[in-house]
């Protein structure tokens, strides 16, 4: 399952009407800003994970934190801390503003939903995204896999991912012109939000 079908199917689509009432928006409205916003939002992840260092870190992160409970406990979605926790994640994962008020403005041409909105959304979105991985992490392979450097360049590099690694869950989300390797989609896609920085 790749992490938008698993933010999609948390609690058997009740993130999804949480993520509605929170925001105004109908099912559908949060399927396409979902669909819009986690791709960016994966590739961002991906290349935090492949920097020196990164994946280490991720897993660390993903170990210390409370992260599953935003899949599990769907009223945390629109706690405070939540948002907080997700604009922590976005800075890390964007590394600026900017860039997250790009992210929200790209989503917004291809969702239908205001970037007004999706600029609200964006870290509660990056708050779940940590949740799924850190729900990977914890299934039996799922943290062993991730700290595998084959499975790392299998899932990055163009071979065929590792089952179980946490890269694994964010590949498809990244393979845009699905030729097997994520190393091109991933430099595209940050290329356009970056552009002239």
């Amino acid at each position: 399952m790749n992490i938008l079908e698993a933010l999609l199917a948390a609690q058997g689509g009740g993130a999804v009407q949480q993520l509605g009432r929170q925001f105004g928006l109908g099912d559908e409205q949060v399927t396409s800003a979902l669909s819009a916003l986690v791709p960016a939002l994966a590739s961002g992840f991906a290349k935090n994970a492949t920097a020196s260092g990164g994946l280490d870190s991720l897993v660390g992160a993903l170990a210390g934190g409370r992260h599953a409970s935003y899949l599990d406990d769907l009223g945390a979605l629109a706690r405070p801390e939540t948002a907080a926790d997700g604009n922590g994640i976005l800075g890390h994962v964007l590394g600026s503003k900017d860039v997250s008020r790009q992210v929200a403005a790209q989503a917004a041409m291809t969702s239908g939903v205001g970037a007004d909105v999706l600029k609200k959304m964006l870290p509660v979105v990056a708050a779940m995204m940590m949740g799924a991985l850190a729900k990977n992490a914890g299934a039996p392979g799922g943290a062993a896999s991730a700290g595998l450097p084959g499975g790392l360049g299998a899932a990055l590099g163009g071979g065929p991912a590792a089952g179980g690694g946490l890269l694994d869950m964010l590949a498809p989300m990244l393979d845009r012109d699905r030729d097997g390797s994520v190393v091109d989609d991933v430099a595209g896609m940050l290329g356009r939000f970056l552009g002239g920085r």
